[in-house]
């Protein structure tokens, strides 16, 4: 009886009480989020064994584009392309939206093309490959000026290339959260030149972010509702007979949404990719914990399987923490084994989060100014480098590297100096027991540390 009504209690509380085999967010080892940062609208291709996961800059946009790229797709490294940049994608038209939502895709003609939100227009650029280097495509002016449509938002175009090759843009939101509208034309073999009048092909419960997928030879428009601020950010699809629809909502639709119970906040904007002969869902969704403090939104970056079927539809996603992906690596590199201890600010940032193998979970330095984690390796080792990935990729950090053989009398290694990146590489040839990372930045962040022999 007593058990019963704990059950109660917290379905009064907060929806049931969840599942025994649900994975925790903040466990070791979860896979989910993907990326070790606050990314949003992930756009992923594959090309010459390489992946690369293109994505909006958080909190809510950068003047540059955010670039992972990866040879296992679990160890990530980040950059930013030279193009595009707020500076160079800006027409007398342009608002003051900064960059966001890429997508990247193969034209037929073996050039890659990118279409990319700047200032609430649509731009596009080109590359020999998804490395780049990028450059635009139009003659310096959007290909869809953000007074096309004034009454809708001018951005989230997504390309698609559909089995004889034509290829055709969807793109399309609402204002103020509200009244979203979906267009799509087709396109030249340029990629770039309408071929047509584009069309209003909006679906029911259609917000923004369309991404196109053809299953059981029918037209799969999936896209996002709702507000990704707020926990009520879904994805949804319409079904229909030809790329510019009617599009009809499938009666199973929203396929992914907030799951309290499995601690997933507001998934969307989302790309579908295939690997081996599994498909995947790739998308973003709230940082936990959740709601964050203060007025910043940050978005994290996960891919979950799913499932298109044979008679064109979608089964619901039921996402997660962090499964295996065909193609990609089972875990990422972890480097020695060590044991934490240092400086905390609370038992939820505390130093051993910084060795938990989990991008949802970081150590945060105190505000104080003397943030330090000590790494007992449990013997004298020797190590080569530390790796570490800090909670901004984009911004700058001062971190040093102490050694020691008794966790009492320490000598420097790695000086501090101005570094950016993810992850930071500290090379420090040296033999020892306890290794000591330091920083003076207030309230830094570090989502992991890993030491390499």
């Amino acid at each position: 009886m007593r058990r019963r009504l704990i059950v109660l209690a917290a379905a009064l509380l907060g929806g049931a009480a969840p599942a025994a085999d649900v994975p925790r967010w903040d466990a070791a080892g979860a896979g989910n989020p993907l990326l070790p940062g606050y990314f949003a609208d992930p756009s992923i291709v594959h090309d010459d064994g390489r992946w690369y996961v293109f994505a909006t800059i958080d909190p809510w946009g950068d003047d540059r584009l955010g670039l992972w790229t990866s040879d296992n797709g679990r160890d990530w490294r980040f950059s930013m392309p030279d193009w595009p940049t707020k500076r160079a994608a800006t027409s007398p038209t342009s608002g003051d939206a900064k960059v966001w939502a890429p997508s990247v895709v193969k034209a037929p003609n073996g050039r890659w093309y990118m279409y990319v939100s700047v200032g609430s227009e649509v731009w596009v650029g080109t590359a020999p490959s998804p490395a780049g280097p990028w450059r635009d495509a139009n003659g310096g002016k959007p290909l869809i000026a953000r007074d096309f449509a004034p009454a809708y938002h001018m951005i989230d175009a997504e390309a698609f290339v559909d089995d004889d090759g034509q290829a055709y843009l969807y793109w399309g939101s609402g204002l103020n959260w509200v009244n979203g509208h979906c267009f799509v034309v087709r396109l030249k073999p340029d990629m770039v030149t309408f071929d047509g009048t584009p069309r209003d092909v909006t679906p029911r419960g259609y917000f923004e972010a369309p991404f196109m997928v053809k299953a059981g030879g029918r037209y799969l428009l999936t896209y996002s509702d709702g507000n990704t601020t707020k926990d009520t950010y879904k994805v949804r699809y319409a079904v229909g007979t030809t790329p510019f629809g009617p599009f009809t909502e499938s009666p199973n639709s929203p396929i992914l949404e907030t799951h309290r119970e499995r601690d997933i906040v507001s998934p969307g904007h989302h790309a579908i990719f295939r690997s081996g002969a599994q498909s995947y869902i790739l998308y973003h969704r709230q940082a936990l914990p959740w709601p964050q403090s203060g007025d910043a939104v940050l978005r994290q970056v996960a891919v979950d399987p799913i499932e298109l079927r044979a008679d064109g539809s979608i089964a619901r996603v039921t996402p997660g923490h962090g499964g295996p992906v065909v193609g990609f690596a089972a875990h990422r590199a972890r480097g020695l084994a060590w044991r934490a201890s240092g400086t905390k600010t609370t038992p939820g940032n505390a130093p051993s989060r910084a060795a938990d193998d989990n991008y949802a979970t970081l150590w945060r330095a105190p505000a104080d100014g003397s943030g330090q984690v000590i790494a007992d390796l449990g013997r004298r080792r020797a190590v080569a480098r530390s790796l570490v990935r800090p909670e901004y990729a984009t911004r700058p950090y001062r971190f040093a590297v102490d050694a020691s053989d008794d966790g009492r009398r320490w000598r420097p290694i790695v000086a501090a100096a101005t570094r950016s990146g993810s992850p930071i590489t500290l090379d420090h040839a040296v033999t020892a027991r306890y290794l000591r990372l330091r920083t003076e930045d207030r309230g830094a962040g570090v989502w992991e540390w890993t030491i390499l022999p």
